[in-house]
Formats: structure tokens, sequence, C-alpha cells
């Protein structure tokens, strides 16, 4: 039985945020600033998302290319204690000269179908669908004039980002859009030094970068098209440029129903933070939209944003809806050969538990650099939906029982632990 929790009043101030030029004051009223006070007025899950339960996005770009250990194959490439190293060396030659940017052209796409893939997605039950719009590796999944790293112009040579936007909303699918590009900037490069540390081990070196500061090696390259996709510019002006620039760049362009953000947006200075806030929900209102942002280890108040927790899960029903972000896979978030595939039954034991929480599941699949969803990850995909569509009333446009006991959160952060367990 579906119970639903019937929502009686809603916030004036939002209706006059999507006021009619005839109505500047109400229009200015309802603005939000670049503060945490302006912004907590933002309703942080609205009822589509609250709905919704369930959605798909894929870790799918350049990276997918070497199909090897996983999504960081282009930091763990730069260190010689890694078997991504040794992999690198045997197949593609020392890294100094053959670098990361050189798998760009093989990054082909050639297969992929953004219709079949949508139809896909909502066989299998989703809501709402996404890509990893940019990865800590600096190359973005649209046709960007911010960078000439994009889909558009290098690689698949296709608008990737707009293909998927457009068949996923003909299908009725919210579309959401990841961003962990927060990593990208080179933070060490004005200290070399690091990378003669021997009280570290190597690959923890540059912890905050994703790419090292290793003399010779194209992530110091003083050309200035490499420069852009391997982070290694002033930060000043990667903040301004790059990870504020391409954010309002995709929203202006693809008009994303989710925004969600990957760990190390601290590192980002909470001006940055506040404006790009700021930027979207006012956006969202001019546009009519109603927006979700999703954020991971405390990054941002939720006052207005969602809580992500990855591959991880609540351990008791929570007032507000949250997230989880997980994955298809047993292994890597993006397509590596020899990836083995999670039974339908385990994924969904998952997105049950999920939901008699009040939480959303955001299942990551992994297709092949050429575009191709393997036939394993269709197979559960189909077995999903087939099983919501029996009984996805169970699932779908459920709420907590109104007179059931909300035990408040314990504060305490997963911050630092999360971060060494990447590192490790």
């Amino acid at each position: 039985m579906r119970l639903s929790l019937i929502v009686l009043l809603i916030p004036l101030t939002f209706f006059s945020a999507c006021a009619s030029e005839k109505e500047p004051e109400k229009a200015a009223e309802a603005a939000y600033q670049a503060d945490w006070d302006s912004l907590a007025q933002h309703e942080a899950a609205p009822e589509w998302f609250r709905d919704a339960k369930f959605g798909i996005y894929f870790h799918w770009g350049v990276y997918s290319v070497p199909a090897f250990e996983g999504e960081w194959y282009p930091r763990w490439m730069h260190f010689k204690e890694t078997p991504t190293y040794q992999h690198h060396l045997e197949k593609y030659g020392d890294p100094a000269e053959f670098g990361y940017h050189d798998f760009v052209p093989q990054f082909s796409a050639e297969n992929v179908d953004a219709a079949q893939w949508a139809d896909l997605f909502k066989k299998a039950g989703a809501k709402f669908a996404g890509l990893v719009a940019e990865h800590h590796d600096g190359f973005s999944m649209w046709g960007s004039k911010v960078t000439p790293w994009n889909a558009l112009d290098k690689g698949p040579r296709r608008d990737i980002s707009g293909d998927l936007a457009e068949a996923f909303r003909a299908r009725g699918l919210k579309f959401l859009a990841t961003f962990h590009h927060a990593r990208n900037l080179q933070r060490y490069s004005d200290q070399p030094q690091e990378k003669d540390r021997t009280d570290i081990p190597e690959r923890n070196r540059f912890s905050l970068s994703h790419y090292p500061f290793i003399e010779g090696w194209p992530p110091t390259s003083e050309d200035p098209e490499l420069r852009m996709l391997y982070g290694n510019i002033s930060e000043s002006q990667w903040l301004e440029e790059v990870w504020l620039g391409k954010l309002v760049e995709f929203v202006e362009n693809y008009q994303p129903d989710i925004i969600w953000f990957d760990s190390w947006l601290d590192q980002i200075p909470e001006t940055y933070q506040k404006r790009f806030s700021a930027y979207y929900l006012n956006w969202a209102s001019k546009v009519g939209k109603e927006v979700v942002i999703v954020r991971k280890q405390d990054d941002l108040p939720l006052t207005y944003t969602i809580d992500d927790l990855e591959k991880s899960r609540k351990n008791r029903l929570e007032e507000e809806p949250w997230m989880t972000d997980e994955t298809v896979s047993n292994g890597s978030w993006c397509y590596t050969e020899g990836l083995t595939i999670k039974d339908a039954r385990d994924v969904l034991h998952v997105l049950i538990d999920i939901t008699s929480k009040n939480g959303v599941l955001l299942l990551n699949i992994s297709p092949k650099a050429n575009g191709v969803i393997p036939e394993n990850q269709q197979d559960v995909l189909l077995a999903i939906g087939s099983w919501l569509e029996q009984y996805g009333e169970a699932i779908y446009e459920t709420r907590p029982w109104p007179g059931t006991p909300m035990a408040k959160a314990r504060p305490w952060s997963r911050k630092a632990i999360s971060r060494n367990m990447r590192l490790s």
C-alpha cells in the first residue's frame, strides 16, 4: 500500500520566484542571495524527487578506453608503484611519452545510441537519469567553449550530454549531471619538491590533486591546451573559468534537474560554493524548474541540499530524503576488462532497504568506450524494471508513516575516513 504524506502548504516565496516581469517586486523578493541563510530558503527535496526513488547514471569517458582498474586510471598511471603504471608501461609505453591525453582520440563512442539508452533506463524503472558530466580527469562530456577537451571537439565529436538530455526528457525522465571536477586543479604545482618525499607512499603524494606534478611528464607541460586538461593553471583562473565556468555553461545549455557533486567540494572556497548555488537556484526559479543539489561528505549545508552516501546506507529511517550512489558492478565504476556484475536481486535489496528509510538510489552502470552497454548490465536493469513494474507501488511515491518516530542522526563526519579509504 502506498503511504502518502500530503503536503498542505508550499511556501509562497517559491511561486514568487517564477513571477512575471510585471511583478518585479515579488521576483526580487524571491531571488536567492549568495549566503547560507538565503540559500536555506530553497526546498531541498521537491515532491517529484521524493516520489522518484530510483535513478540511473554512468561513469563513461576517456578513462573507459584503457579499461583497466578503474576511472582513476589517469591518476594512478603516473605512480610507479601501482599496477596501473606497470600496465600502462607495458601496453602503451612510458607515461612521459604516451600521456592520458593520447587516449582521447580512442574514445570513439561510435556505437552509442541515446534513444536506446533512454529506452533501457525507462524499462529499468528509473525516474531520472544522467551522466558523469566531468570526472576528475578534466574532459567535459558536452560541447564546451570553456575547454578544448570536450566531447564535441575531440574524441566522439558529438554533444553527448545534449543527445542524452533530449532522449531522456522525451521519455519523461528528469535529467541529472554529476560533477567531480573539484579535484582537477593541480593544487601542489607550486610545490614540486613533494615528489621527493619518502615519508608517505608514492601514490599518496599530491593527494588533493588528481594529476601529480612530476617534471617532464604531460601534467607539467607548458602547452596551453594540455595545461587546461591537466589542471595546471592558476587557482584564481581555474576557479572562475573552469570550476564555475563549466557549471554555468552546462546549466545554461542542458538545464539539468539535478546537480550532484562528488567529494573534494570542500577544496572549493565557500564564496564559489555560494555563488554557484545562488546562480543555479535563481536560474531554476526563472525557468520554473524544481531542482535538486546533491552533495557528499558535509561539503554543503543540508539546509538546501540532499545528503549522498557513496556505497553506503543509513541505519535508520530519516525524516528528510537522502541518496545512495551505488554501482551495478562488483569493482570499478567505469568499464574494465573482466568487470563482474551484481545480481539483480542484490540491487533490488539495496533499493528496497534505501526506500524503507526514506532514501533514493542512484545506480551507476559502466558502458564500454565505444558506447556499448554490456549485455549482462542490461539484463540486470531489465530484471529490476520487471520487478518494479509488478511491485513498484511499494517503492514509488512512498512516504514515511506519519506516526513513526524519527531518530536524529548523530553528528559525525565521514570525510576523513572516506578520503583515507580512497587513497589507501
